[in-house]
Formats: C-alpha cells, sequence, structure tokens
C-alpha cells in the first residue's frame, strides 16, 4: 500500500500518552509486526527505531536501549523507553523493535537540541490502554484527588515515623474520593507492609 491514501477512523484517543488508535478501512492483507514484552528487554540491547523522519519514507535506524523508566519535562508521563536510536520528527507513531523483531515500543518523543536522544512509549502500557480506548473513546483514569509530598527522615522524626514509605497529604480536592472519605491536609498516609 505504498503511495495509497487509506481512509481511517478515530478510535479512541490518549492525550496524556500521545496514543490514538485508529481503525483503517480496507481489506488488506495486513501483516503486523510482533509485540514484545517492555519489561522484559535491558539497558543496552540492540533496537531499531521505524518511521518517516522528515518525510523520508521507511527509514530504519539502530541504536541501543539506553535507560528505563524515564521522564520528560513538561509531560506528566514517566515510563519512557529512551534510545540513541535517531529518532526525529515524523517518527512518533513507528515501532520500537528488539533484535527478534518484536515491538516493545511506540517512538513518541526527542529532547530539543540534545541530537541522539529518543524517548518510546513502553509497549506494555500500550497493551493495558487499548481495551479503553477500543470501549470508551478514551483512558479512564482512577484518581484520589490529593497532593503529597514524600517523608523523608527529617520529617519522618519530626512525626515520629520509623522507617520509609510515608507521604504527607499537602492539599485535598473537596470533591474527589479522599475529601468525600475524609482525609485531609496534614494527614499522613503510611505503607502497612
Amino acid at each position: 500500500y505504498k503511495g495509497e491514501w487509506l481512509d481511517a477512523r478515530l478510535i479512541g484517543a490518549d492525550p496524556y500518552t500521545d496514543l490514538a488508535l485508529l481503525e483503517i478501512n480496507s481489506k488488506g492483507p495486513w501483516f503486523g509486526a510482533p509485540l514484545g514484552d517492555s519489561l522484559k528487554t535491558r539497558v543496552g540491547e540492540w533496537v531499531l527505531a521505524i518511521g518517516n523522519p522528515f518525510g523520508l519514507e521507511e527509514t530504519v535506524t539502530a541504536g541501543i536501549l539506553s535507560a528505563k523508566g524515564r521522564t520528560l519535562e513538561g509531560s506528566e508521563f514517566s515510563a519512557f523507553l529512551q534510545t540513541d536510536a535517531p529518532i526525529h520528527r515524523g517518527n512518533s507513531g513507528g515501532p520500537l523493535l528488539n533484535i527478534s523483531g518484536e515491538v516493545i515500543g511506540v517512538n513518541t518523543a526527542v529532547v530539543a537540541g540534545a541530537a541522539g536522544i529518543g524517548f518510546a512509549i513502553p509497549i506494555n502500557l500500550v497493551r493495558r490502554l487499548l481495551p479503553n480506548l477500543r470501549r470508551f473513546g478514551r483512558v479512564r483514569r482512577g484518581w484520589i484527588g490529593v497532593s503529597i509530598q514524600d517523608i523523608g527522615p527529617k520529617l519522618g522524626r519530626y512525626f515520629k515515623i520509623s522507617g520509609s514509605g510515608g507521604v504527607l497529604v499537602t492539599h485535598v480536592q473537596g470533591q474527589g474520593p479522599a475529601g468525600k472519605a475524609g482525609v485531609r491536609p496534614g494527614d499522613i498516609i503510611v505503607s502497612m507492609e
């Protein structure tokens, strides 16, 4: 289907992860790459990024998986795969493949002024979002309606809390689930493990 325009219908979109699910109205035949397991990927493994950077169709670049669980400034999402396989404008939405040809991520972002650093959404996250996109046209996320602050050693001593794993509630959204349950700013939430 190279060079052919196909009609598609938007099934769902998630601005938080910059993902969309489209339905293509064509008989095909269509062939897809197998999905891998982004949790099993290891830093240092070879990866391939496929896309159309700067309008150059069917471009493949190679590199390594540089890091996992990255956060980008300005993004609320915090689990990006980082690669040094060149990703540029036009690669977004293309697959990030492992050396077995399995899709381990969806190419999505670069850091301005940092040539050679690209980011992909892990395929395991994409798998978890697809049912929501199919069923509701968006991703429905749980929330409790609080802002929190980690309790470090200094606050732990002040509040007489031993160990770690606690948070201090700093703000409660009045009509959110936590507010309705009686959680108030200044409350401390600790792990019972």
